[in-house]
């Protein structure tokens, strides 16, 4: 072994990956995972965490072997021996971080393709950024604004994201999904809630001096719990003027 870096190498790369890899995979790096789409996310993380400790592993190796190895001895003050450079190395080293890049491009994508292929019976759910609150609207239910997102528990949703002002992003860390909200346009996104409970809907773009605080609740509940909730949210409500008139009018025959 100590006549042959290579095989030094070889088994430093090994042992570090596998030590490295009970580590990333032991952490828990992510929260509890609350949609269909968070189990596959969670997967390519891993693969893509080892994938890291591989590569790490490796160039630690090189450069344990190449310090040890091949270091200036005590005393010796001879020139160095003349190299130069080695082909079947630098396509050693350039094919497998290729490979590495390739192979992660792929899998994220069939992961990507997979959690946002179209579902039957999905629930439409318009949402709205604007400095610095969300909305929400139901408009199979007749809700047209609410503060808080009610989700029923494993029914797809499709959510349409739309900016009033400038550049927001949903994000519930729980659903390991995110999506911009653009001025000017409509952007998707699809999840089926998988764990009753309450989350926090963040915004992930940095969108002015309110940003931190610009927050919703998220709740996952049975199908009844929510028919309760849009009953309130109707009574709540308040009655639109008499001939229309929409929400200006509304406010000034409150005035008057």
């Amino acid at each position: 072994m100590r006549r042959h870096p290579f095989a030094q190498v070889i088994v430093i790369t090994v042992v570090l990956t596998v030590i490295g890899t009970v580590i990333v995979l032991s952490v828990p790096w992510l929260p509890d995972q609350a949609s269909e789409e968070a189990a596959p996310i969670d997967t390519l993380y891993d693969v893509l965490a080892v994938a890291s400790v591989f590569v790490f592993a490796l160039v630690m190796a090189i450069l344990i072997v190449s310090v040890v190895h091949f270091r200036r001895r005590h005393g010796d003050l001879s020139d160095g021996d003349p190299i130069h450079g080695s082909t079947s190395l630098e396509v050693i080293w350039t094919a497998i971080p290729t490979i590495i890049v390739i192979g992660a491009g792929v899998y994220s994508g069939v992961v990507l393709a997979d959690i946002e292929s179209k579902e039957a019976g999905a629930r439409t759910v318009n949402v709205t950024g604007e400095q610095f609150a969300w909305s929400f609207g139901y408009p199979d239910r007749g809700v047209e604004r609410a503060g808080e997102l009610h989700l029923v528990k494993g029914t797809p949703y499709l959510f349409k994201i739309r900016a009033k002002d400038v550049l927001h992003s949903f994000w519930v860390p729980e659903f390991r999904l995110k999506q911009d909200a653009v001025p000017g346009m409509t952007t998707k996104i699809r999840v089926r809630p998988t764990r009753d409970g309450t989350y926090s809907l963040v915004c992930a773009e940095l969108c002015g001096i309110g940003h931190p605080t610009m927050r919703a609740t998220v709740v996952v509940e049975d199908q009844a719990s929510f028919d309760r909730w849009i009953e309130q949210r109707k009574k709540a409500a308040p009655p639109a003027p008499p001939g229309g008139g929409g929400q200006e009018q509304a406010s000034a025959a409150t005035i008057e």
